[in-house]
């Protein structure tokens, strides 16, 4: 994920992700528009639907700058918002949507993930990892993970009683406490086989690994694979049989053993079979779509993964339009 300063989006029936964000998604602070986004947001439903009549593309608000997208055991997506922190629930079953958070000058919501209380783990990029009421959309709590300047807080993940969320911009991954109380944060040093690089983004998605006991980060330059070790942060390269690289590796889902890297600027995912150390991945196939314009995250529902458009080749504006694309897995 990468987001970058945009105007903040004004709602609307269409959708489509922006692209002047390449040089963006290295920045890490970013001056967020107005805080008073729209508090709810139709979006047509009937673009695309499947043999259920489910819609499998549907639109986001205009100029909405997506790039995270988080879904739980009912059928709705929660979608953030780089250009102000705001967040998007939609209906999966009608493409509906409405503003549940509304966010404010300055935040920047990429990475989501829903925990099965109803929280919503959100990393804020610029150093922050908010908490926030699915049902209510009441803020629950902000953790200062980092300085605003110099890192970027990207994706993360729920393992064990921790929320983990990676730095692009440092060798660190942070774990914060689930619930509303918050807590000590843990600060995991990446150390192993990991090597940081300068001026790109490293650490990207994340996701644990198939026996619940560490983390599976893809590093987006030069396209890795990494098994963490969450009680020590040593870092062991996942061996990859099949193709070289997962270059622009962006989000992570797993099921069982099974792996997929979105590929954001190849517009592809990559599906990778893992041993049962998950040292080791095996590339199966390949999903494309010609709807795919630079998705960065996945979310499941059923038998479909949703990814969102970031269309970071495109120009980020507030008339810019964005959707949500289904595929079946």
């Amino acid at each position: 994920m990468t987001p970058a300063p945009q105007p903040a989006p004004t709602p609307s029936r269409r959708t489509a992700l922006g692209g002047a964000a390449l040089a963006a998604l290295a920045l890490t602070t970013m001056a967020a528009p107005a805080a008073n986004a729209a508090t709810s947001a139709s979006a047509p439903t009937k673009s695309r639907t499947n043999e259920s009549g489910w819609p499998t593309e549907y639109a986001l608000p205009d100029g909405w700058l997506p790039e995270g997208i988080a879904i739980g055991g009912k059928p709705y997506a929660y979608q953030g918002s780089r250009a102000n922190g705001a967040i998007l629930r939609t209906d999966l079953r009608t493409g509906e949507g409405t503003v549940l958070y509304e966010g404010g000058t300055g935040q920047v919501s990429v990475g989501l993930k829903l925990d099965h209380d109803g929280l919503l783990y959100v990393a804020g990029s610029t150093g922050v990892a908010r908490v926030i009421d699915s049902r209510t959309g009441e803020l629950a709590t902000t953790h200062q993970l980092t300085s605003a300047t110099g890192h970027f807080i990207n994706d993360v993940t729920l393992l064990g009683d921790r929320a983990w969320f990676t730095d692009s911009r440092h060798a660190v991954l942070y774990g914060v406490p689930r619930g509303r109380s918050g807590g000590e944060i843990s600060a995991l040093a990446l150390t192993g086989d990991w090597v940081q690089l300068p001026d790109v983004n490293n650490a990207n998605g994340i996701v644990g690994t198939p026996d619940g006991r560490g983390l599976i980060v893809v590093k987006s330059t030069p396209g890795e694979l990494y098994n963490v070790n969450v009680g020590t942060g040593h870092a062991t390269r996942i061996t990859l049989v099949g193709a070289a690289d997962v270059v622009n590796g962006d989000g992570l889902y797993r099921i069982g053993r099974t792996l997929y890297v979105v590929q954001n600027r190849l517009n592809l995912i990559s599906v990778w079979s893992l041993d049962r150390t998950a040292t080791t991945a095996t590339l199966t196939r390949t999903i494309t779509d010609p709807r795919f314009d630079v998705p960065t995250t996945a979310a499941r529902y059923g038998d479909r993964l949703y990814l969102v458009n970031a269309r970071f080749t495109s120009p980020q504006l507030p008339e810019t339009t964005f959707t949500a694309v289904a595929v079946s897995i």
